[in-house]
């Protein structure tokens, strides 16, 4: 299984029309592939928008994005309100359980990125995996990822939480649990973003 994650930068006070204009052909794409998620940023860089969409492998990927050429509307004309794009392939953390795509477990999220040395992911892999059930015991994650496509060595986890107050509290548990997990391995890059989910987003 892998996982799309698209980047769109939106022109200054373009978001709501860019939501008027795909709101209403969303639903048939749906129907070809699974919508993770669809989401706006809100602290971090502003006017992006970010939509994870799931598929088998690549080359399901590739079939089911000509399949959607054929929609009336798709892709939706948001061109003029786009200042740049970009797509990178993710595949999803082997420890994590199956997570139900209709969730309401927000309504904030937050989407943090951490670039390692290379080689470094499989360490990152094993040592999540002996905490995430205590770590998941005080949020739920929308995903976690590393990337197959894109920029290389990348870790990414999608957090979602009640409230600015409860990422708070969440996070001051981290040390009863042993959060961050030990690794042998050290983040040489980390970034963060909180966001909002679009009213079509299956995770709210």
């Amino acid at each position: 299984m892998i996982h799309e994650i698209r980047t769109y930068h939106l022109k200054p006070g373009n978001l709501e029309r860019y939501i008027e204009i795909v709101q209403p052909v969303i639903e048939q794409r749906v129907e070809l592939s699974h919508l993770i998620g669809y989401f706006h940023t809100e602290i971090g860089p502003l006017n992006r928008v970010i939509h994870i969409w799931q598929y088998e492998d690549v080359k399901e990927r590739d079939a089911i994005r000509a399949k959607a050429d054929e929609i009336p509307g798709w892709p939706p004309a948001t061109g003029e309100l786009i200042e740049k794009m970009h797509s990178e392939i993710y595949v999803p953390a082997p420890f994590l359980p199956d997570l139900d795509i209709t969730r309401n477990i927000g309504p904030l999220f937050e989407l943090r990125a951490y670039t390692y040395p290379p080689g470094a992911i499989p360490s990152v892999i094993d040592a999540w995996s002996t905490r995430i059930e205590k770590r998941m015991e005080l949020s739920q994650p929308v995903g976690i990822w590393y990337s197959e496509f894109g920029q290389l060595n990348r870790w990414l986890h999608m957090w979602a939480y009640e409230s600015l107050e409860h990422r708070k509290e969440a996070r001051q548990s981290f040390g009863s649990i042993g959060w961050p997990p030990p690794s042998s391995s050290k983040p040489i890059e980390q970034e963060n973003i909180l966001l909002s989910a679009l009213p079509f987003s299956p995770v709210q």
